[in-house]
């Protein structure tokens, strides 16, 4: 028997159809979005990029071999992380050659790829949230699907699963830390598979911890002992080089309450940097150089700018200038210029808050693609990749080219030349934007002008037909 429906429930039925459906690709495009932006860009400040261009260089080989670059960044994009890095000598003195060379071979990637992921876990565990001495071991779960468990020994030192941590917070970046540990973390799997391999079940992958060190100049065992740096009771931030307790963003902050302290430096007046002579040197070389007069004098009558550099070099950070050549800066109006503060927010976005250089530029460039740099204008970032090559800045008709690299670089300030003055994409945009609402804006008063004039056109039409009727 069929029942009559009502048009009002045909209705019904069909908006909330319509409704369900632009639900579902609404969702869909969100999800998209997500992952496009997931894997689309890494920042340069990356603790993946961090591992790869840091001295744990033969864990960052072993990474590349495994063909785990894809898998970590996806992993680093999806939440902070935590990377236990071994040392070289661990890698290459410690660890037992026949094992080596079984995670080289080229049908034992599976292998190797489980004990790289077995280093990283997919939380953030800084120093100061490490379990207490009185609490007991805390398991973590690995990118490799097995545990790792924290703890503390007696002396109150920190221990990853029976190995201790030599350098806790190696490298702290915004997306995960790294600490260096003294020697390779090895899970059972890889570790019964190189047996059976061997078919050898007695047989360790890594050598006796207390075998000791020849000098390989007297062929005698060496001393213990440990290095000016390693003194006890020597804190990390107390050590010549280290890195300043604040982030650059909080020192640029004015007043002097922000600032941290000066960072010891070896070789400076008292251990300290002499932020203001670097400073100084580097506008000297670009006037030696040639080319970059137009910058030079910039800084040098911008004496607010050349101050701030030197003391945020003082206090032990570093910096990367994209320096525009005399023809790229000759292009810039008056009008970009005459602003308040332009100068300087000009500036601002060429300095980078890292020490690069054109080797570590193009690397990162030429392993992700693209990579984005933080600069000293808040919160623009700059956006670069590889292009014909060499390094690219920026896209379409505002893009810039490294083709001075190196022009002076000290340790703690780098200068790279580069083809173009770079402008942020949101101030394009906007310049944009401006221009056409300025065109609709002139357009108006065109659109009246014609309306009264066909206004005009049909009264005088309308007089002429009453005069034809009249006759």
């Amino acid at each position: 028997m069929d029942f009559p429906v009502h048009p009002t429930f045909k209705k019904v039925f069909f908006f909330l159809f319509v409704f369900l459906f632009l639900a579902g690709i609404s969702f869909a495009l969100s999800e998209s979005s997500k992952l496009s932006a997931n894997s689309g860009q890494i920042n340069s400040n990356s603790v993946l990029v961090a591992l790869l261009d840091s001295h744990y260089t033969e864990l960052a080989e072993l990474v590349e071999k495994a063909l785990l670059l894809q898998t970590l960044e996806q992993a680093v994009g999806t939440h902070n992380v935590t990377i236990f890095a071994p040392r070289n000598e661990a890698l290459e003195r410690d660890l037992d050659p026949e094992f080596k060379r079984f995670l080289l071979e080229p049908g034992n990637v599976k292998s190797l790829q489980k004990l790289i992921l077995f280093h990283v876990i997919s939380t953030r565990v800084g120093s100061h949230e490490w379990p207490d001495p009185e609490s007991a071991v805390t398991p973590h779960r690995t990118l490799s699907a097995d545990y790792l468990h924290l703890s503390n020994d007696q002396s109150g030192e920190k221990i990853v699963d029976r190995v201790k941590v030599v350098h806790p917070d190696s490298i702290i970046r915004p997306d995960g830390v790294i600490h260096g540990i003294e020697r390779l973390l090895i899970p059972q799997s890889v570790q019964d598979d190189f047996n059976r391999r061997r078919s050898l079940r007695s047989i360790a992958a890594v050598k006796p911890e207390g075998a000791p060190e020849v000098d390989p100049r007297t062929k005698k065992a060496k001393k213990p002992g440990l290095s000016p740096l390693e003194k006890p009771g020597l804190s990390p931030l107390e050590k010549p080089g280290s890195p300043p307790a604040l982030p650059i963003f909080e020192a640029m902050a004015p007043g002097p309450v922000l600032a941290p302290a000066s960072a010891p430096a070896p070789g400076g007046p008292n251990h300290h940097f002499d932020g203001e002579t670097q400073v100084k040197d580097f506008i000297q070389t670009l006037l030696h150089y040639g080319g970059y007069n137009e910058l030079a004098d910039i800084l040098v009558n911008l004496t607010s700018l050349a101050t701030e550099m030197g003391r945020l070099v003082s206090e032990g950070y570093v910096l990367t200038i994209l320096a525009p050549n005399d023809e790229a800066m000759g292009k810039l109006t008056a009008e970009q210029l005459s602003e308040a503060g332009a100068p300087e927010q000009i500036m601002y976005y060429h300095m980078v808050p890292e020490y690069q250089t054109e080797e570590s530029m193009y690397n990162a460039v030429r392993r992700f693609g693209k990579v984005r740099y933080e600069t000293l204008r808040v919160p623009h970032k700059l956006v670069a990749e590889e292009a014909d090559g060499s390094v690219r800045f920026g896209s379409g008709e505002g893009a810039a080219y490294l083709f001075d690299p190196d022009i002076y670089t000290d340790g703690r300030i780098s200068v790279q030349g580069i083809d173009g003055v770079l402008f942020p994409a949101e101030e394009e945009k906007t310049v944009k934007k401006e221009v056409k609402v300025a065109k609709i804006a002139a357009s108006k008063p065109r659109r009246g002008k014609l309306l009264e004039v066909a206004w005009r056109m049909l009264w005088s039409f309308g007089d002429t037909s009453r005069f034809t009727i009249r006759h």
